[in-house]
């Protein structure tokens, strides 16, 4: 005779408190690692007309700033420009320099806010960013802390004018 085995199934309990643990000391370990990034927006306008031109349409006070090739111009719709800065060593622009005139010119003119940024299209981006930082303020010391001072917070950005000198018309 024949006997039937019966296969014995029993059943097994899923122990999960070892993963449960893993999970609660876990997550609160990624919170914490987390990096959270602090960002900051900047408002800005973009000039509809081409650089040159804009620049022999204002009639009051219209200060701008030309960046090409690490060479930067200040300078005034009615006055042309006011001052160059060649590239200091490395090539770098002279942003410290340019920032000294600027806070020349703020001292005359307090109530001013707007400035264009005038940039060639192949200006390096970081290049762009910090001229953008040194026209917007400047570090000062108020009551033993570091501030920065306004100068002229309302920037707009632009293409810079072709150079007359160029044969290609570009404004490399």
């Amino acid at each position: 005779m024949r006997r039937r085995h019966r296969k014995q199934t029993s059943e097994v309990d899923l122990n999960i408190t070892p993963f449960l643990n893993l999970m609660i000391v876990l997550v609160p370990v990624l919170l914490l690692s987390m990096v959270f990034t602090q960002t900051r927006i900047m408002e800005l306008s973009f000039s509809d007309s081409d650089g040159a031109a804009a620049l022999e349409d204002q009639e009051d006070l219209s200060l701008y700033v030309v960046l090409r090739d690490g060479t930067l111009e200040v300078g005034d719709s009615k006055r042309g420009p006011l001052k160059r800065f060649d590239p200091v060593s490395g090539g770098d622009p002279d942003f410290e320099a340019m920032r000294e005139l600027l806070r020349e010119i703020k001292k005359r003119f307090p109530d001013k806010r707007d400035i264009r940024l005038l940039a060639s299209p192949g200006t390096n981006y970081q290049t762009l960013v910090s001229a953008m930082d040194h026209i917007r303020g400047y570090p000062e010391v108020v009551a033993a802390n570091v501030v920065t001072a306004e100068l002229f917070p309302d920037i707009a950005l632009g293409d810079a004018p072709s150079r007359s000198g160029d044969s290609n018309g570009e404004g490399s």
